[in-house]
């Protein structure tokens, strides 16, 4: 009896507790339901599903619909207003402009020189850091996939990178990797080695750009591929291993097979993400040295706000939008062939 008589106050500060919690809910409920109800009556209970989904509607009309629209209206108009009332109707000028060369094997041929070279940048940014995105995080997914000791902790560690902005990414590696007081030069220093420029030579720069971004985006593409991983069956295994295979006949006939429609998703994903690089390195190197590191985006930027030609800009933007749905409906159609076999 008098443990049941001490344990009542403890109940009744929890009662207490949980009546103050959910005393400020039923206030707001009570306020709520009035308009609520009003509007049930007046557009019925079926129509409130479209009540409840048009606050996320109109933010999509307004800050990416229309602009979508009025990007697409600008790409065919000429001048530097950036009322569309007050712009020149040009038709498919911005276009021609921007991919007309005399030969389009060499880019100083082209009226519209530095965006052909920002998207051979482009290209090659492209090439050098989806192949090693791709490589380091199917490693990295492999080893965390096995058992090892602190395999949670590693899993948070190379996911944390994933978090943080791509701003605060850069800025950190621009501290490491800068000329005079980076934490990578002074360590070089300290060993008796000379300072590296690695943000003011163009092959430097474009070589960190690639790490960068690869260190920063890779915990993503790791807990896909991760997931991949889990969800092939031991038993495949149990079998190979009974059968006599080692461990790189099991990777190549089991799970490099099984791992290929996931693999397939994260070519595509990191693809479409390495083709709108512009953040980190916007903040890293700016498209420097001269233009060794200027992407596309960059070069929508540039041209758009820096020197106030948007019908041009928005041209490009067109073109990048053209190729970001090429690799979209790659990635659909690869994924039907996949899922197919």
């Amino acid at each position: 009896m008098a443990m049941i008589t001490k344990s009542q106050p403890h109940r009744r500060k929890r009662r207490s507790l949980g009546s103050m919690i959910w005393l400020p809910v039923q206030w707001l409920a009570g306020i709520l339901d009035l308009p609520l109800t009003f509007v049930q009556r007046l557009i019925g209970f079926k129509r409130m599903g479209y009540f409840f989904v048009l606050p996320n509607l109109l933010i999509f009309g307004i800050f990416i619909l229309f602009p979508m629209l009025l990007n697409f209206y600008y790409a065919f108009t000429s001048g530097q207003s950036i009322l569309p009332e007050n712009r020149t109707w040009v038709g498919t000028a911005n276009l021609e402009q921007l991919l007309s060369c005399e030969t389009y094997g060499n880019i100083q041929t082209c009226q519209e020189d530095l965006f052909w070279r920002a998207a051979a940048n482009t290209a090659t940014f492209v090439g050098g850091q989806v192949l090693l995105m791709v490589v380091m995080a199917l490693l990295t997914a492999l080893a965390l996939n096995r058992k090892i000791k602190g395999r949670s902790l590693f899993r948070g560690v190379f996911f944390y990178p994933v978090l943080l902005s791509p701003v605060v990414v850069a800025l950190i590696w621009k501290w490491i990797l800068q000329h005079q007081f980076g934490l990578l030069n002074a360590l070089l220093v300290g060993v008796g080695l000379e300072k590296i420029p690695f943000l003011l030579q163009a092959d430097w720069a474009r070589f960190w750009v690639i790490i960068v971004s690869v260190w920063a985006q890779m915990g993503f593409y790791t807990l896909i591929l991760l997931a991949g991983l889990q969800s092939i069956p031991y038993s495949l295994y149990e079998a190979s291993s009974i059968d006599g295979a080692n461990t790189f006949q099991s990777f190549f006939k089991i799970t490099l097979p099984l791992l290929m429609p996931t693999m397939v998703v994260v070519l595509v994903l990191s693809l479409i993400r390495a083709v709108q690089v512009f953040d980190q390195v916007f903040v890293l190197t700016n498209g420097g040295p001269g233009t060794a590191t200027l992407y596309i985006v960059q070069y929508i930027y540039r041209t758009g706000f820096d020197q106030q030609r948007y019908g041009l800009a928005s041209a490009a933007s067109l073109v990048l939008a053209i190729i970001l749905m090429v690799l979209t409906f790659g990635q659909l159609r690869l994924g039907r062939s996949s899922e197919v076999a």
